[in-house]
C-alpha cells in the first residue's frame, strides 16, 4: 500500500465525509454551524448591518470589538458570546487581534473561510425574516387544526 501524503491524506478524508453517517465528524460541525449565536455572530461579522460609521453597508466583512459584537447581538450573554467566538477561532471561521492599548483592544474578524461560510448564513437569515409571517400564520393554523 502506498504512502499517502498529508494533501492526499485530506482529500481522501473530505471524500469519505457524509454527514448522513453517525460516526462522520462534519455532524459535529453542523450542529456547531447550526447554532443561533454563530450564525448571529457570522452575519454581525460579515457586515449584516449598520457600520461604526454610521453607514449601512450590507455584505462587506468587517472587524469587531467584543463590546460592539455583544449590543448588536441583542440578548447574548456574556459566556454565550465568549463561547461562541472561542469556538469560531478554533475552527478557523474568525480570527481574533488583541493590540496593546489601555485598555487592551480585542476585535474579531472572519476568515477567508468564515467568509465562505457567511455568505451561506446570511442567506438563512434573510429567508427567516422574509418569511416570519407565513411560518408564525401556518402554526396558527396547525395549532387550532391540532388542539
Amino acid at each position: 500500500m502506498p504512502t499517502l501524503t498529508a494533501a492526499q491524506k485530506r482529500a481522501q478524508a473530505q471524500a469519505d465525509y457524509d454527514a448522513f453517517l453517525a460516526g462522520c465528524p462534519s455532524r459535529r460541525l453542523l450542529d456547531r454551524i447550526s447554532d443561533k449565536w454563530v450564525t448571529l455572530v457570522l452575519a454581525a461579522l460579515g457586515s449584516d448591518g449598520p457600520h461604526a460609521s454610521g453607514s449601512n453597508r450590507v455584505g462587506e466583512p468587517r472587524a469587531m470589538r467584543y463590546s460592539e459584537l455583544a449590543r448588536r447581538l441583542a440578548g447574548v450573554s456574556q459566556k454565550m458570546l465568549t463561547q461562541t467566538l472561542r469556538s469560531l477561532e478554533r475552527d478557523g471561521l474568525v480570527t481574533r487581534t488583541v493590540t496593546a492599548t489601555v485598555p487592551v483592544t480585542v476585535t474579531y474578524e472572519l476568515t477567508d473561510l468564515g467568509l465562505s461560510l457567511h455568505h451561506m448564513m446570511r442567506g438563512v437569515k434573510a429567508w427567516a425574516e422574509a418569511h416570519m409571517d407565513e411560518v408564525l400564520a401556518n402554526r396558527e393554523e396547525y395549532d387550532t387544526r391540532v388542539t
